[in-house]
């Protein structure tokens, strides 16, 4: 077993179901770790949407959901980087990592001493994030995004870009994900943010039921991290996506 994949048993609060050679697997036989919310979530798990998703999917339905005005695929990688202030050692937790590029982007940075978790629930995105390689320091988990199964305080920073949306219960995940986080820690969110003007909200929440997909307020996840104790949010919108970054608060705040 990798050295990496090592790192992870010992965070869990749960030994895995089975460990393909690939990446550790804590949900076994079952396709996903919840029913589907809608087409978007349910086409991430068919094969050819992630052979195509790193370098056309994802970017062209970026694009459109961030306008002209918003950063490209390279400049989200280079914006949650720079959000997670990533230094080397430090545990970092890519949720929703689909085929790895922010977490091979984030295993770069946190460096041989560090860990760096792709976290997905898709066996076909998994797979195809392993064969594309990366620094030793990744390792790859099949587990439930929004009930993570790391032991509280083990992650130094946490990445979720493009999924928190499409999650049945977000308010759940935003729970995990600050449970898992350690005092100080650093977290890094890409998701929907509806338009303030009236005809143009309308037709947001239109498209949000259609696809399956929850549509945001602008300030809306500002304002549940801060009831979640974050501190040093920022608040960043293009089209109707936002980027937001948050710290943890400390124990001695």
């Amino acid at each position: 077993m990798p050295t990496s994949q090592s790192r992870v048993l010992e965070l869990l609060e749960a030994p895995p179901a089975r460990t393909t050679g690939d990446y550790l697997d804590l949900l076994g036989d079952r396709e996903q770790a919840g029913p589907p919310t809608g087409p978007a979530q349910r086409l991430m798990s068919v094969g050819l949407v992630s052979a195509v998703y790193e370098r056309y999917w994802r970017p062209g339905l970026g694009r459109i959901a961030k306008g002209l005005t918003g950063p490209s695929m390279a400049g989200e990688v280079d914006l949650a980087t720079d959000l997670l202030r990533l230094r080397p050692g430090q545990v970092v937790l890519d949720v929703a990592c689909g085929t790895g590029r922010f977490t091979r982007a984030f295993g770069e940075a946190a460096g041989r001493t560090g860990l760096v978790i792709g976290l997905d629930g898709s066996r076909t995105m998994l797979a195809r994030a392993v064969r594309a390689g990366g620094p030793e320091s990744v390792a790859y988990l099949r587990a439930d995004a929004v009930h993570l199964p790391l032991r509280p305080s083990t992650v130094d920073a946490l990445c979720c870009f493009a999924a928190l949306h499409m999650f049945a219960d977000p308010d759940a995940a935003l729970d995990s994900f600050a449970s898992v986080l350690k005092p100080g820690g650093r977290l890094a969110l890409l998701t929907s943010a509806r338009h303030t003007w009236q005809p143009l909200r309308g037709l947001d929440e239109l498209t949000g039921l259609a696809s399956g997909q929850r549509m945001f307020d602008r300030g809306e996840i500002g304002a549940k991290l801060r009831r979640r104790g974050f501190t040093e949010i920022s608040e960043r919108y293009s089209g109707v996506t936002q980027i937001v970054g948050a710290t943890r608060i400390s124990m001695r705040e």
